[in-house]
């Protein structure tokens, strides 16, 4: 069973898609088009990073009459966002008990 962080990282590592999806972070709402143009790829190439972007929930679209437009869903990075907030405790108390132990040796 796959969980929805698992998704993500999938959906992340490939870096055409990521690319894509930091563009529209960045830029804002783009149509198919503007995005194929950006990529360097396909408009089929590109259609299909979207349609695995928006499985994993990092984006939405908008339909306005033939063309669809894409932005960036912020809710889609909250599994990215648990995962770096558990291992981010993780780390702080390695280095709190490395703190401690460095603190004895000196005294």
């Amino acid at each position: 069973m796959h969980s929805a962080s698992d998704l993500l990282f999938k959906t992340l590592g490939d870096p055409t898609r990521r690319a894509i999806f930091e563009h529209l972070a960045t830029g804002g709402e783009r149509n198919v088009r503007a995005l194929t143009e950006f990529a360097g790829v396909s408009q089929p190439a590109v259609s299909k990073h979207l349609a695995a972007l928006k499985l994993a929930g990092l984006v939405r679209d908008r339909p306005e009459g033939r063309e669809t437009h894409y932005s960036v869903e912020p809710k889609g990075l909250a599994p990215l966002i648990d995962w770096m907030e558990h291992y981010g405790a993780f780390w702080r108390d390695r280095f709190d008990r490395l703190e401690t132990l460095l603190n004895r040796m000196d005294q």
